[in-house]
């Protein structure tokens, strides 16, 4: 099975606000950049994966993420994240012949394609399933497969949503890199010490010291 990924990307100068004890307010719109560029990169590396589509009404970050190869959904609700990913969705589902389609967090620096590629090979089992963060509240990837509404329940507690939603959970072992994303401080030091992207290790490299 081969996927549509669904990347959602707030405008890059409201991003990442909780990084503010980390990066200033200068340095927080490229971070955020280069959080999506190396998802993405990776993302289209992966062998399970036929397509990556960024929504975003961020002019910079749709060219940005177009130049890697991805293509891009302007977010036309405006209602939020979940409202975002659901018209995402259905877009890249009614253009593909409604395939499999995931939602992968924009903030995975360190994301490895063959990671990524078991995530998706377990999630192809399961109707809908998603995949918790490493501090094992929130969510980095739901997947609903062929025909199957994603119904994202992104937000505070995700991981309980989505499962009361009937999400079923995956359990695997060494997919750190599909469960980092970063939103700290300790975040981004934890997705450093696995091994971010090209983009990332550039930004991350003019933070004061102290805070790499």
């Amino acid at each position: 099975m081969q996927w549509t990924l669904v990347v959602p990307l707030k405008p890059l100068p409201q991003a990442k606000s909780r990084l503010a004890d980390t990066a200033d307010d200068g340095l927080r719109p490229g971070l955020a950049l280069a959080f999506a560029q190396d998802t993405v990169a990776a993302a289209l590396e992966c062998a399970a994966v036929r397509d990556v589509v960024v929504v975003t009404n961020d002019a910079l970050a749709a060219r940005e993420v177009a130049a890697l190869g991805a293509g891009t959904v302007p977010d036309q609700p405006r209602a939020g994240l979940n409202e975002a990913l659901a018209h995402a969705a259905a877009v890249v589902g009614a253009a593909r012949r409604a395939g499999s389609v995931a939602a992968l967090n924009a903030d995975l620096p360190a994301l490895r394609p063959a990671e990524l590629a078991r995530v998706l090979d377990a999630a192809a089992e399961f109707p809908r399933s998603f995949l918790p963060d490493s501090a094992e509240l929130g969510t980095t990837l739901l997947a609903a497969s062929r025909g199957r509404e994603l119904r994202p329940f992104f937000g505070t507690d995700s991981r309980a949503r989505h499962r009361a939603s009937g999400a079923v959970e995956l359990s695997l072992d060494a997919v750190d890199s599909v469960r980092q994303d970063v939103d700290t401080g300790a975040d981004l030091r934890a997705a450093l010490a696995l091994g971010v992207g090209p983009h990332t290790a550039a930004v991350a490299a003019r933070l004061p010291a102290g805070q790499q």
